[in-house]
Parts: structure tokens; sequence; C-alpha cells
């Protein structure tokens, strides 16, 4: 079984290029570079995984992308940014586009001060050229963005979507969210949309967090995507704010132990080769390039 992180970052740190890293997030501010990936993924037995956009910049895309060149494979795809509204941005897609690690795009919607980001033509224009050009799009959003969100995704039913971080629910003791819940459960109808269970202690309120606290969620994104649509995520290094990459993983390995293999082995890296196209192995590299077949099946 290949196992494949769906989501990490990598940077070198700058306080003005990563403005939304707190001063007081101290484990954080310092690079995070691909050799510090491939320690995290030997220790924690992860095959491949997929870097993802810190930083709304195109120079982010070649940054990401040089570091997959430079990882000798451990770094199966690249999430990047593009600006889907602008007037180039076909043109622009379609350079990465090109390249073999580039298998989807993110905006932070979270960040949008605007509550109808998502339903704005223009990007919603951008959003129809990725299917043209095989990419994904990760939707980036807060528990009460998730109505505005369930609107976008039903625009465009061809396109693969992959939901970040269970989209971000606001977990604590004694109160279950409800309202990310009905929402959840709505968007998970979906069949385009697939889910990442990534970055879900970093959304606990409380002090400190546990496996009890966290698994009502766990176990209903289990029960609202379904084993085939649901896939493991680390958020790191960001998950480090709350645990340490290996406790993460085992976290999960304890939660899903009880899993079918067909279950585990999908969770673990099967819908992520999937979803990301990154080929049946879910390693994407090879002198070849990533395959290209169908998406979002």
């Amino acid at each position: 079984m290949t196992r494949v992180d769906s989501h990490q970052h990598l940077w070198q740190y700058d306080p003005v290029e990563y403005g939304w890293i707190d001063p007081s997030a101290t484990a954080l501010r310092r690079d995070y570079l691909h050799g510090d990936l491939a320690r995290e993924l030997d220790a924690a037995r992860i095959d491949a995984a997929v870097a993802v956009q810190a930083r709304q910049s195109l120079a982010e895309n070649d940054f990401l992308l040089a570091q997959a060149e430079a990882s000798a494979g451990r770094i199966a795809g690249v999430v990047g940014w593009v600006d889907l509204q602008a007037a180039d941005v076909d043109e622009v897609l379609g350079r990465y586009a090109a390249r073999p690690r580039f298998v989807g795009v993110r905006h932070v919607v979270q960040g949008e001060s605007d509550p109808g980001f998502l339903a704005r033509p223009a990007f919603n224009r951008g959003i129809e050229r990725l299917r043209a050009h095989r990419l994904v799009y990760d939707v980036l959003i807060y528990a009460a963005q998730l109505p505005a969100a369930i609107v976008f995704v039903d625009r465009h039913p061809s396109q693969p979507f992959v939901l970040d971080h269970i989209a971000k629910p606001a977990i604590a003791s004694g109160r279950f969210d409800q309202a990310w819940a009905r929402d959840f459960r709505e968007i998970a109808k979906r069949p385009h949309v697939t889910c990442k269970l990534s970055g879900v202690v970093t959304e606990v309120r409380d002090a400190a967090w546990s496996a009890d606290l966290i698994r009502p969620y766990l176990d209903l994104a289990l029960e609202a995507f379904g084993p085939a649509r649901l896939m493991f995520g680390s958020d790191w290094p960001v998950v480090r704010l709350r645990t340490e990459y290996g406790d993460w993983v085992r976290t999960l390995g304890a939660i899903t132990s009880r899993w079918s293999q067909a279950e585990q082995s999908a969770f673990w890296g099967g819908n992520a080769a999937r979803a990301y196209n990154l080929g049946p192995s879910g390693n994407s590299v090879g002198s070849s390039g990533r395959l290209r077949g169908p998406l979002g099946g």
C-alpha cells in the first residue's frame, strides 16, 4: 500500500512573504524544505506528498515545483496558485499544467473579506478553464463559508474539487459544531468533491486536544464522504502548532485501524492518487512525467 500525504507546505521563511504566520507561532518561523519533509515522511513511513501553496503568487508555483524536482520523487504533486480572475488565466494555466507535477490550483478563500467571493463571475470563469487543463481545485474555507461553497461547486458539476481540512469546524469540548455538520453533510452529497482529513487539530479551541475530542469530526467526515472520497493529509508544518507529524499519523492510524484493508488503502494513498491524477502508484514521477488519465473518477 502506497501512502500519500495529500497536504503539506514548504517555505523559505520571510516575515513579509508569510505575514499570515503569527509572531507567537515560533515553530513555523523557520525554513521548511524538501529535505525536512523527507525526514518526516521516512519516520512516519509515508511514501509521497502533495505540496500546497502558502503564498498567492506565481513565484510560489516556481518554488514548489523546484522543490518537487529536487525531492527525488517524494513530492508527487504541487497545488499552486493562479489568479483565476485575470484576463490571461488560460495562458498561465496552460504554462503550469505543462509541468508534470503541477496538479491543481488553490485560492485562500478563507482570507477573503468579500462574503460573495465564490460567486464572482470572473473567478468562476477561471474555474471553468481548469478542466481543460486537467487541474483540480482545492477549496480552502472556514465552516461558515460552506453554504457559499455548496452553491459554488454546484456551478461546476464536471470540475473535480478537493475540500481542505474538512472545512475547518470550530472544535471545542462540550460543544459540537452542528452548523458545520449540517453543511458538511450537504457538500459531501456532491460526487465531484473529495475531502482531506487534514489540519483538524489546529481548529481545536481548547488548550489541549485529544483523539477523543476530534474523533466525532473524523467519524462524521468518514460517514459523509465515505472511504472512497476521504484522504489523509497532515497540513505539516502548520500542524506543529498542536502536534508533531508522527503523532498525527499515529492518531489517524489508530482511528482507521478497524477499517478494511481496501478502505485503509484508499484513505492513505489511493484517493489522493486518483484525485490529483498522480498515477496508479501514487508516485507521480518518472522520466515521462505525471500520468494523465481521467480526473474525478
